[in-house]
């Protein structure tokens, strides 16, 4: 069994189903809240480094963007589930 990052993304990437434009929108939303919730949960975890390294603090918050990403898009904490089920359907989404 293959234990890398990439290979665990690319399972997430492949499993989700195709979505709508608000589903995309409610996910993405949902993946910015994440990367601020991350962000705070690393900066609280970290040691003062990023002071000493230039650049580390950018580095930093592209991975925790792409955490963010990969599990919002995997079904997220519901969050863009809430956020979907207080929009109306769309017009000629029913189901007959």
């Amino acid at each position: 069994m293959d234990g890398t990052l990439a290979a665990g993304l690319a399972r997430i990437s492949t499993a989700t189903p195709p979505v709508g434009r608000t589903e995309k929108a409610a996910r993405e939303f949902e993946g910015v809240l994440l990367t601020s919730l991350f962000d705070s949960l690393q900066k609280s975890f970290a040691f003062d480094a990023e002071s000493q390294m230039p650049g580390a603090g950018d580095y930093r918050l592209m991975g925790t963007q792409a955490l963010a990403k990969a599990v919002a898009e995997a079904g997220g904490i519901g969050i863009g589930k809430l956020i979907l089920s207080h929009l109306p359907a769309p017009k000629g989404a029913g189901g007959s």
